[in-house]
């Protein structure tokens, strides 16, 4: 159950200013810096559900990085306010772990009280309906139950701020549906979540969308 947040102010609990990142390509003495984020502006209000969209190669997952700090801009700032949340495209997952030992180990790199911990994690078995796979091994998982524990696993802590990049590759539509009730929960929670995909099928259900083209971040 997700219990409201405190009262927020219109201030942004997550922006993105002037961020720039290049790459270096190719084999010295012949190689080159390729920028892929060419001063990135970007907000995300309290109880906000935003899109982000754009081409392969376009740099989404490389500001994903950046702005939950796993990664260092080559400029521009990110500011954060509360608990952040990540999914991201490629599931942190240990393989002879089973689905419970993901959320106890999370659970105390979150800090969370032990009860905590347990009451989020039935609360994620139901809302995703993957509790029956609670004692298999990761490496005994199909991708969609996979992608299941990769996005519990963000919403563990009951984060402020949820990151998601590609966080419904693999899913069935039945729980494509069920991953937008969350997303729904955590709007009226004033929660916020920030969406990475490759393209927008249902844009009524995002607050904004916004496009990144040339290294730059501008609305859809």
């Amino acid at each position: 159950m997700i219990e409201p947040a405190r009262p927020t102010t219109d201030r942004a609990v997550l922006e993105a200013n002037g961020v720039e990142k290049t790459y270096r390509r190719g084999l010295w003495p012949a190689s080159r810096r390729t920028p892929v984020l060419n001063g990135v502006d970007l907000t995300l209000a309290p109880g906000e559900v935003v899109g982000l969209v754009g081409e392969n190669g376009s740099g989404k997952s490389t500001l994903m990085k950046i702005l939950v700090g796993a990664l260092a801009a080559d400029a521009g700032t990110v500011t954060r306010s509360g608990r952040l949340g990540y999914c991201p495209q490629e599931p942190i997952i240990y393989e002879r772990l089973t689905c419970d030992e993901h959320f106890e180990l999370f659970g105390r790199a979150y800090r969370l009280p032990q009860e905590a911990e347990r009451r989020s994690r039935k609360d994620i078995y139901a809302s995703l309906d993957f509790e029956r796979y609670a004692a298999t091994r990761a490496d005994q998982l199909s991708g969609g139950t996979l992608s299941k524990l990769n996005l519990g696993l963000a919403l563990l802590a009951d984060p402020e701020v949820l990151l998601l990049d590609e966080p419904y590759a693999g899913f069935d539509f039945d729980t494509y549906l069920k991953f937008w009730d969350l997303v729904g929960q955590r709007r009226q929670a004033g929660r916020s979540v920030l969406i990475i995909s490759h393209f927008v099928t249902d844009q009524e259900r995002f607050d904004r969308v916004v496009q990144l083209r040339d290294g730059r971040a501008v609305p859809r």
